[in-house]
């Protein structure tokens, strides 16, 4: 017999009944039942009951054994009574006569339970992860994460695509966030850095000639950690294609994507093929380029109806260059005033001066701001809001951006409060035609808005004539319930855009050369028209599992303070260490007082 198990704690089932038989496995729940010890038995695979009855020699030890030792038992398998059969288990018609019990590895008191989901500080649960990943859920959470890498590796292959590992030490980059930096030791006083990406790789891969490539890759960004967003490093299905149009990936995209969901999943895909939203139309409807689709109440633009507006406010804006923007909420009319004025103080917590709103209700148009609307306003206003008996609108004015932005806030807000989100329902989409630069207001100068090598469109002609800011781009988002996946393009193949394009963000030819110089070189020796993306793998599995913190689906992350409180990183290193790499700490700044 096996020294440590014949079955896993998932394989056993009623026509086993009389093998000997042995398991191993963790503690997981201990009952004593008049003198009989019941033993609920984890693995990777399952539960088995353990039965110890008091005549064994073992049973006092079994008495004192902690949850979460691990044990292995031997015993004969025996067939439960039919009213102690439990049909949550896929093991529950069996339970297992102990006839040999050893401890392998005793427990400690527990800082937590294991065997049950209970709110526990996340400190204390990254700090113990190993007994984190235990728990019923984290393990569901890991093995879920697993299953969708696998059906990405299925799927992509199927597709022609061929698997890649590209570089983790590799040179800093100009662009995007702040890189993770390694310093050299055979070369003082010079670093590498992380990979945010493997942009770069994945291009010049297409530049030699391999046409379909895929990676699940790990990314390195030192940035602030947010719900969405792990600080350190993340995974993504990096993707990349060459002779191939924007409609070619999105094709490959929403295959892969709505395989996923389908198989990993029971939520239903609202739309398939998924649509497709302009980024300029997507900020004026929805007041975000990361919409959730799967309720109504886009916002309208109203401001030529207040142009005389008495309500200064509206009008001023009207009149002054700014909007005014409304969303009607289909039936809220019917909602008591507390709703309204719970609407208004959230948001002004959100920095709004106030959220005004009428009601449509007996007849009539009902409100804080009515007394100031004329007869003709009212009209026009229930015309283009399309407001029938019932509806309540809600209003936003200011500067344009500001505005949109706010709204997109009121928007989410309005869903949750009349429970319009279906959380089953998943709803996909692309946000297109991105502008290639945009306005840094802190720098006063023009920046890259999206990525910097991409493909304007128009091409060369386009940087050349127009307004850098009317620019577009091959650039797109893929967007899932108001939760970027993944932003990707269609590249810039040519040395000369790629001159004109980095110009306007204010970077010279040298700048380009010595930052790019693969790319550069490469752009020189025939380089194919492509285009890639890359969702992100933790955000994915985020969805499919319903949680709403990445956290929840990484193994190890980090905590939001980029600290990995299990390992102890980042720590000190040894004078030794710094000496080796030509380093000393310099104290950071006393702030001023």
């Amino acid at each position: 017999m096996h020294p440590f198990r014949t079955h896993t704690c998932g394989a056993l089932r009623k026509g086993d009944a009389g093998q000997s038989v042995r398991l191993s496995g963790w503690v997981h729940r201990k009952r004593d039942h008049g003198g009989v010890i019941f033993i609920d038995l984890r693995d990777h695979y399952g539960l088995t009951q353990i039965v110890v009855n008091p005549d064994q020699p073992f049973f006092a030890e079994a008495e004192k054994v902690r949850n979460e030792s691990v044990i292995t038992i031997t015993g004969v398998v025996t067939g439960r009574t039919p009213e102690t059969v439990n049909p949550n288990l896929p093991t529950g018609e069996i339970e297992v006569v102990a006839a040999e019990f050893l401890v392998e590895s005793a427990c400690d008191v527990l800082p937590f339970p294991v065997n049950q989901d209970l709110e526990t500080a996340e400190d204390v649960r990254l700090a113990h992860r190993f007994l984190d990943l235990r728990r019923e859920k984290m393990h569901r959470n890991i093995l879920l994460r697993s299953a969708a890498c696998a059906v990405a590796r299925d799927q992509l292959t199927s597709r022609g695509f061929t698997e890649f590992h590209t570089p983790i030490l590799t040179s800093s980059s100009p662009e995007g966030a702040r890189d993770y930096l390694v310093p050299s030791r055979l070369y003082p006083g010079q670093f590498y850095a992380l990979p945010q990406a493997p942009q770069q790789f994945k291009q010049l891969l297409m530049i030699s000639g391999f046409d379909r490539y895929f990676q699940i890759a790990p990314c390195f960004r030192d940035e602030d950690s947010r719900a969405d967003r792990s600080p350190g490093e993340f995974y993504q299905i990096d993707i990349e294609m060459s002779f191939i149009t924007q409609d070619d990936l999105f094709h490959e995209l929403e295959l892969l994507m709505v395989r996923l969901f389908k198989e990993l999943s029971n939520k239903r895909i609202l739309a398939d093929p998924f649509p497709r939203i302009p980024y300029r139309e997507a900020m004026e409807k929805y007041g975000v380029d990361k919409p959730d689709l799967r309720f109504g109440l886009e916002i309208v633009d109203c401001t030529s109806v207040f142009a005389g507006c008495e309500l200064k406010i509206f009008s001023g804006q009207a009149k002054s260059g700014g909007a005014v923007k409304v969303i009607n909420a289909k039936g809220a009319a019917a909602q008591p005033r507390k709703f309204f004025d719970d609407a208004e103080r959230w948001a002004k917590g959100e920095g709004a001066q106030g959220l005004a709103w009428v009601a449509f209700r007996e007849g009539a148009m009902r409100g804080p701001i009515v007394k100031f609307l004329s007869e003709g306003e009212k009209a026009e206003l229930t015309r283009v809001m399309g407001a029938e008996e019932g509806d309540a609108l809600f209003f936003g004015a200011g500067k344009r951006p500001e505005t949109n932005a706010l709204m997109g806030k009121v928007r989410g807000y309005l869903g949750r409060q009349l429970g319009l989100i279906d959380p089953n329902d998943c709803a996909f989409c692309w946000i297109v035609d991105f502008p290639m630069f945009e306005w840094n207001e802190d720098e006063k100068k023009i920046d890259f808005s999206h990525n910097p090598f991409s493909m304007p469109q128009g091409g060369l002609e386009a940087l050349e004539t127009m307004d850098p800011l009317d620019v577009l781009a091959f650039q797109y988002d893929i967007v899932c319930n108001g939760v970027e996946l993944s932003s990707g393009a269609i590249r810039n193949h040519r040395p000369d855009i790629m001159l004109k394009a980095f110009a306007i963000a204010g970077y010279d030819e040298h700048t380009v050369k010595s930052k790019f110089p693969a790319l550069w070189r490469a752009f020189h020796y025939g380089a194919p028209p492509h285009g890639g993306i890359a969702p992100g793998l933790d955000r994915i599995v985020m969805l499919l599992a319903d949680e709403p913190n990445l956290r929840e689906v990484i193994a190890f992350p980090l905590n939001q303070k980029a600290q990995d409180l299990l390992m102890g990183a980042p720590g000190e290193v040894t004078k030794k260490q710094l000496d080796e790499l030509s380093l000393r700490i310099v104290p950071p700044r006393e702030p001023k007082q």
